[in-house]
Order: C-alpha cells, then sequence, then structure tokens
C-alpha cells in the first residue's frame, strides 16, 4: 500500500527512517550498490522527498499503524 513519507529521522545507528503517513516506519539508506538514495545524505534532499509516496510493507501485511489503534 502506497503511504506518504511525512518526516525523517534517525535510528539509534545513524541510519535515516522515513516515517510515513500510516504511522509506520520504513528505512530509507544509501547503501550503494544495493540502495542508491544519495538524496538522503542532504537535509535539503530528504525535504524535497516529503510527501513521496513509498510502498508500506507492513501495512500490506495487514498490520495495525499507531494511527489505527
Amino acid at each position: 500500500m502506497q503511504q506518504a513519507i511525512v518526516c525523517f529521522h534517525l535510528d539509534e545507528e545513524g541510519h535515516y527512517v522515513a516515517d510515513l503517513a500510516c504511522g509506520h516506519e520504513q528505512h530509507v539508506r544509501h547503501d550503494p550498490p544495493w540502495q542508491n538514495r544519495p538524496w538522503v545524505l542532504t537535509e535539503q534532499g530528504r525535504k524535497e522527498k516529503l510527501g513521496m509516496m513509498l510502498e508500506c510493507k507492513k501495512c500490506e501485511e495487514g498490520k495495525n499503524s499507531i494511527l489505527s489503534s
């Protein structure tokens, strides 16, 4: 299920995590060659991705979001 990115935060290991509109979170690492997301490394790049839709695997699996509890 597609969900919009509403903000970003850093996890305990220093990796960026997208907070999605559904209340779930998804890592958005820049880890070439597996994940090529250089935009995540700058504040401007992350700001430009606010509102971008990501596939939420937890919603697809039917897991409850924190917003629906």
